[in-house]
């Protein structure tokens, strides 16, 4: 399929050395280049917001400290998953950002946070996998006493609201979606977002300079060649305070590694995608794909040719989005949810038993599943069954799901047994302490595929625990027995550590 042209063509983002200069010229003709340009467009901001600027406060997930802050007095929690890299405290100085959140403050109780690796959020020596992203969701939110909230995923951070709207329904009032695509780099059946090409010269860029203005105005930011010169000023300081050259090269590098098509099916919470109509960065029929995938999710699409959220008629974005949080009531069932299956078998157990007797077998059997049942609680997951020589569990991260089956391995060849293990993502239906749905048959269909000693996956799992670490194999494309359309399937190769 003939795709859409080539967004980088059109800003002209790497043209060479003349085209910088002409954009340089046109900021220096404004002033744009003067170091204290900046001071003194936002000194008026400044000294309006800097006695009410809200305390920065750390939320712990896991070992990690996660920077958050609490504005807004409305009678909706709303908390703000951020794009690539964000920077609290450099909120209140962006004029139009900070206008922007008084106003969500207005009729929200807002809850922001830079995640991990930016901003003022500890800085681990890696960057976060999707999976970690959205725990962190879960820890600010449990950190600002927030049971419920409406989750607004802006840019790049729609991907990790989307997995927490589909995987804690029972915690997601609503979902809204700024500029989001369900990737960001283009495959032979995604015709959206960068060429793959595009995006390693994007990511060298960064490697060797940082954020750079035509990362502002092009795959970065998407502000647009023709963007307000105190917009570019104010997201360049932003930016580079935001992350590093190394982190932000890493992140965009995360990034093109997302792929949410098979989750957006399973959000079952009311959803509203915003995206205007020339965005540089989120192509509008890529958005609109995005909310054709999620059960009655609304579409609207407003003017502008900028991926900034602030910088076009924000107030008529701020109306329909204050329109749809406090006049949905939130529809939500706790009962359909995202999850991870994992079924584990043991391989020849009935040799097993023949040469251990009864007594000796049972015995054998009682020590392997009270070790991986230590496994799965000690990973965050659920024991839905074990019959006979197999067990069924679920988890709400891939990763650990991952991880878990991996220990379990382990422990079973430490006692002498073999096991195979297979694993999915997808919605399934809890009742009466049982679950079911399509995705814990394609879970069961793998592991049946799986061979002994070996943890196979889909590649739905494979797609969301990208930037983990954890290395796989391809096995091979599948059609599994009562599943429509055929899997890639992989084995479990290890990790190169955390």
């Amino acid at each position: 399929m003939v795709g859409p042209p080539r967004q980088c063509a059109s800003l002209g983002w790497y043209t060479g050395v003349n085209g910088k200069r002409a954009r340089m010229r046109r900021l220096a003709s404004v002033g744009l280049t003067q170091p204290g340009w900046a001071v003194a467009q936002n000194f008026l901001v400044l000294q309006r917001v800097m006695i009410g600027v809200p305390a920065t406060r750390y939320a712990k997930s896991g070992d990690v400290r996660v920077a958050c802050q609490v504005t807004g007095t409305g009678p909706v929690d709303l908390v703000w998953a951020p794009g690539t890299a964000s920077r609290l405290d450099l909120d209140w100085e962006w004029q139009a950002k900070a206008r922007f959140l008084a106003r969500l403050g207005a009729f929200s109780r807002l809850i922001r946070f830079d995640k991990r690796g930016t901003g003022l959020s500890d800085r681990p020596n890696r960057i976060a996998t999707l999976e970690e992203r959205t725990d962190d969701i879960r820890a600010v939110m449990d950190a600002a006493g927030s049971k419920q909230a409406a989750i607004f995923g802006m840019s790049e951070g729609s991907s990790m609201a989307c997995v927490f709207a589909a995987t804690y329904p029972d915690r997601t009032r609503s979902l809204v979606i700024w500029g989001g695509q369900a990737r960001w780099v283009q495959t032979a059946d995604y015709r959206w977002g960068l060429t793959p090409e595009d995006d390693e010269r994007m990511i060298r860029d960064l490697e060797e300079t940082g954020v750079t203005l035509d990362y502002v105005l092009g795959p970065g930011a998407g502000l647009g060649a023709e963007a307000d010169p105190a917009s570019v000023q104010s997201l360049m300081r932003y930016a580079q305070a935001a992350a590093s050259p190394a982190a932000f090269a890493a992140l965009e590098r995360m990034n093109a590694l997302i792929d949410v098509r098979e989750i957006l099916p399973t959000i079952r919470v009311p959803t509203l995608v915003l995206n205007r109509r020339g965005d540089p960065i989120a192509h509008v029929d890529a958005a609109r794909d995005l909310a054709s995938r999620i059960p009655g999710a609304r579409f609207v699409e407003v003017p502008g040719d900028t991926h900034e959220l602030y910088a076009i008629d924000p107030d008529r974005v701020l109306a329909v989005i204050e329109e749809f949080l406090t006049g949905s009531a939130a529809v939500t069932s706790s009962e359909r949810v995202l999850a991870t299956i994992v079924f584990i078998d043991l391989v020849g157990s009935t040799e097993g038993a023949a040469a251990l007797g009864d007594a000796g077998w049972s015995d054998l059997l009682a020590r392997y599943y009270g070790a991986a049942e230590r496994e799965v609680r000690g990973y965050n997951g659920a024991i839905v069954d074990r019959a006979g020589d197999g067990l069924l569990a679920t988890f709400d991260g891939p990763a650990r799901a991952v991880r878990c089956a991996s220990a379990i391995r382990k422990r079973a060849t430490g006692l002498g047994l073999q096991v195979r293990a297979g694993i999915h993502s997808g919605e399934i239906e809890k009742r009466d302490g049982a679950i079911r749905g399509i995705a814990v048959h394609t879970a069961a269909r793998i592991g049946g595929l799986a061979r002994a000693g070996e943890v196979l996956v889909s590649g739905t799992v494979k797609d969301l625990v990208a930037g983990s670490r954890i290395e796989f194999e391809n096995r091979c494309t599948h059609y599994l027995k009562g599943i429509p359309e055929p899997r890639q399937l992989y084995a479990l190769g290890g990790w190169t550590g955390d």
